[in-house]
């Protein structure tokens, strides 16, 4: 799955927008990669703009204009900017979602697709951003504190997933795209540092690859590819 994710290929055209929506964007990011999904959900064209972090193209005057900020990933609809990968997904769905599965108009379902968003963000992936981070760009020795709150949020989306096929109910919404980008990010990025003994046997072959007693986040990413013919 994570080499999926990775790969922009599958953008296609849609008649919704006037123009392509142009997207900045690096493909090593998960925020990035789970709006390449939502985008395809939905049926949007982007434009991809690939946007070179180390070469300082955020920083120039023309992108500052557009995002202060100047993060990615980032949208131009026609004039709009917007960034913040989860707000960007449910713009897309609001504007030109005909699937309303995907961001529920019912207000307590969006709610609990709204609670997985944040907690994709202010939980799971930021630990792991916080975990694996300062080891990849900064050469800090791995934390352990910082690994056991990274395995509590894995125990979080396992009690989410307990009786349930999808992370916010019965189908599949933008929370779980988020929610399997962020969770494909860390298996990548910690077996490529061969740091397998611990994090990646339990929670990467285990609460994502086990087959055993808790398997659900595995079954997410399966049926993310079985039902999602737009991942293909």
């Amino acid at each position: 799955m994570a080499g999926i994710l990775f790969s922009p290929d599958w953008i296609c055209c849609s008649a919704e927008p006037n123009m392509p929506i142009d997207f900045y964007y690096i493909p090593g990011s998960a925020p990035c990669r789970a709006v390449l999904l939502a985008a395809k959900a939905v049926g949007v064209e982007l434009n991809l703009k690939l946007t070179d972090l180390m070469a300082g193209e955020h920083l120039k005057p023309e992108f500052i204009k557009l995002n202060p900020q100047h993060c990615v990933p980032t949208i131009d609809d026609n004039g709009f900017a917007l960034w913040e990968s989860r707000a960007i997904c449910t713009y897309l769905a609001n504007q030109y979602g005909g699937n309303e599965s995907l961001y529920p108009k019912d207000p307590k379902k969006r709610a609990v697709v709204d609670s997985r968003l944040y907690f994709d963000q202010g939980t799971l992936y930021q630990r792991f951003a916080e975990y694996y981070y300062p080891v990849m760009f900064g050469g800090a020795p791995f934390d352990e504190a910082k690994l056991k709150k990274l395995e509590e949020a894995y125990e979080y989306l396992d009690k989410f997933l307990d009786g349930q096929d999808w992370a916010a109910g019965s189908e599949m919404t933008l929370a779980d795209i988020s929610l399997a980008s962020s969770v494909s990010t860390a298996e990548v990025n910690i077996n490529r540092l061969e740091f397998r003994t611990r994090f990646s046997n339990k929670y990467i072959a285990g609460c994502w690859f086990r087959s055993v007693q808790i398997r659900k986040c595995h079954q997410l990413a399966e049926k993310v590819q079985e039902h999602s013919a737009w991942l293909r």
